[in-house]
């Protein structure tokens, strides 16, 4: 993980975003945020585990598709499969040790 902190690469809203190999960062003080550097870790997984470029290809047509579904940019956002996974387990520090291979998958809705 390379960490990089520009407020100018970061989209208004948001504080962090994982281009692999990049973790970046809006602010230098959320280097220091476990809670938010984690959240940004599981998308390197993501991202490795689908070897990088079908991962963005995914998480566009999941964005694209939930904001079809619900209207709403961050409801969009926040219900992409990859966010899922990373919001719910952001709080867990030791979650990267033992999640399953393409532990994403648990949080894909059929519905």
């Amino acid at each position: 993980m390379i960490l990089i902190v520009s407020r100018f690469l970061i989209p208004k809203g948001y504080r962090g975003m994982t281009l692999f190999p990049f973790v970046i960062l809006r602010d230098a003080s959320d280097s220091k945020n476990a809670m938010l550097v984690n959240h940004e870790k599981i998308h390197l997984m993501q991202q490795i585990e689908l070897l990088i470029l079908p991962f963005y290809i995914f998480y566009v047509f999941g964005y694209l598709v939930n904001l079809i579904k619900y209207r709403d940019k961050n409801k969009a956002y926040r219900n992409i499969v990859f966010e899922r996974e990373a919001y719910a387990n952001e709080t867990d520090l030791e979650y990267l040790k033992t999640r399953p291979l393409f532990g994403f998958f648990k949080y894909v809705k059929m519905k």
